[in-house]
């Protein structure tokens, strides 16, 4: 098979392969795309600083945490585009675990229930070890299959039958939606190793953006609240509001950081809106759910790890899909 060559103007003699230029191409575009994208992080955070002193009666937390979430993915989208994917595999690996960690401190549990939960911690290097490897079919199985299956064994073992179908059922919930669901956000960048970097951050972006406006709609001009007893911010206006935004800023940015067509860009603005609503309001549910008559703790959990993923971890893995389906570059 021929290889091809670019013959460089200042010295003839010297050829640079094709595939090298591409990719020093898409690398430069990427940094330039990090650099316009820290720039105009920087300018959000001003603007968040001088509201939060303009109006310091208004809530602005969940803001706050959407803000930080942001600085840690641009670092770990520049770790991955200036050295290797592997850093943010590690980075998105001990999120998860955080993230897990996190949710089984919500759950009442009994003596009973710390080796399934040793368990649990277990599979996640399992997982992520399938990306590293890059098979596909064994990753989007493991999790939901094979730790389904197995996962009910050391809970049985000599633990009696007490809170048993609570105890499995909880964890596997978990490890779908803090292991499973982020888990996509690491494989973006094995799956396509020349736009992963880009959809991730695209996808990071739109998402976060998406919860930021629906907040803020609620906080200002939002009345009919989706589910009040869970979150008094997540309503009807705001939904709207963060649906058109997200949309139109998913059409604006998608030529910079994806592949994508038009009509696609497009439509990822949707499905991230949509599938980000849907996440915050499944784990909102979920915590208000663990978390009855502790109002304290549940005020707690808006500045922490569950609160920066839970958008992610629906929005991830419906894009993902959504994207291996219709394009073959994954």
């Amino acid at each position: 098979m021929v290889s091809l060559y670019v013959e460089l103007m200042i010295a003839p003699s010297t050829y640079i392969p094709f595939d090298r230029l591409v990719i020093g191409m898409d690398k430069n575009h990427s940094l330039f795309a990090a650099a316009l994208f820290f720039t105009a992080l920087l300018i959000v955070h001003i603007v968040y600083y001088i509201m939060g002193k303009i109006q310091p009666n208004k809530d602005f937390a969940a803001i706050e945490v959407r803000i930080k979430t942001w600085w840690g993915m641009l670092i770990i989208f520049c770790l991955a585009t200036l050295f290797n994917p592997v850093v943010s595999l590690l980075s998105l690996m001990v999120l998860s675990f955080f993230a897990l960690k996190e949710y089984f401190s919500l759950i009442r549990t009994r003596k009973a229930d710390r080796r399934i939960f040793l368990w649990a911690y277990l599979s996640i290097p399992v997982q992520f070890y399938w990306i590293y490897i890059e098979w596909y079919g064994m990753f989007i199985i493991f999790i939901p299959i094979y730790v389904f299956l197995f996962l009910p064994l050391p809970r049985l073992i000599n633990k009696g039958t007490v809170g048993f179908l609570r105890s499995v059922s909880s964890t596997q919930w978990g490890l779908m939606l803090m292991v499973f669901g982020l888990s996509h956000l690491a494989y973006f960048q094995f799956a396509t190793p020349q736009y992963g970097a880009g959809l991730v951050l695209f996808l990071v972006v739109l998402t976060q953006l998406n919860d930021v406006v629906h907040h803020l709609a609620s906080v200002y001009f939002g009345r009919r609240k989706v589910v009040p007893t869970a979150n008094p911010y997540l309503t009807w206006e705001g939904f709207a509001v963060a649906f058109l935004v997200t949309t139109g800023v998913s059409y604006w940015i998608y030529p910079y950081l994806t592949p994508l067509t038009p009509i696609f860009g497009l439509f990822s603005g949707m499905l991230i809106s949509l599938s980000g609503f849907f996440g915050s309001l499944t784990v909102s549910v979920l915590k208000r759910d663990l978390l009855i008559g502790d109002d304290d703790k549940f005020q707690a959990l808006k500045k922490t790890y569950l609160s920066r993923v839970d958008s992610l971890a629906y929005t991830s893995p419906v894009l993902f899909h959504v994207i291996r389906y219709f394009f073959d570059f994954m």
